[in-house]
C-alpha cells in the first residue's frame, strides 16, 4: 500500500501523540524526583497546571486519534482518497499540534476551535467515504 497523504499525516500525528507525554512525566520526574514519580508514589502530589494540562491533551489526542485513524484507514482501503481527504489529512495534524501548544499554554478559546477543527477534518474525511 502506498503512503498517501492521509497516511502520512496519520503516521505524523501518532509519531507527535507518542511524544506528548514527555512533559508532564518530565516535570513529575524534576519535581518530585525520579524513585518517587516512577514508583508512583507522586500519582497524588500537585504538579503545574500547565503539565495537568499536558496530560489532559494528551489524553485527548489519543481519544481523537482513534476515529481519524479509522476513517484514514477505511477511505484508503476503499480508494476514496482524493484532495479534499488530503487537504482534511494535514488540517488534522496542524489541528491537533496547535491544540496541544494552546491547551497548554491555556489561551482562551484556542483549545476549543483547534478541537473543532480537528473534528471537522476528521468529518470531511468521514463524508468522502459514504458520499
Amino acid at each position: 500500500m502506498e503512503l498517501t497523504t492521509e497516511l502520512s499525516m496519520l503516521l505524523w500525528v501518532t509519531g507527535l501523540t507518542l511524544l506528548m507525554w514527555v512533559p508532564y512525566i518530565g516535570v513529575r520526574l524534576l519535581t518530585h524526583g525520579m524513585i518517587p514519580a516512577l514508583t508512583y508514589k507522586t500519582d497524588h502530589l500537585p504538579v503545574a497546571d500547565w503539565a495537568e494540562r499536558a496530560k489532559k491533551a494528551h489524553y485527548n489526542a489519543i481519544e481523537n486519534l482513534i476515529p481519524f485513524a479509522v476513517v484514514v484507514f477505511i477511505a484508503s482501503h476503499m480508494g476514496a482518497t482524493n484532495g479534499a481527504t488530503a487537504a482534511a489529512a494535514t488540517a488534522y495534524f496542524w489541528f491537533r499540534a496547535a491544540h496541544y501548544v494552546l491547551y497548554v499554554m491555556n489561551v482562551p478559546f484556542g483549545r476549543t476551535l483547534t478541537f473543532a477543527g480537528g473534528w471537522f477534518a476528521t468529518a470531511c474525511i468521514f463524508y468522502q467515504i459514504v458520499a
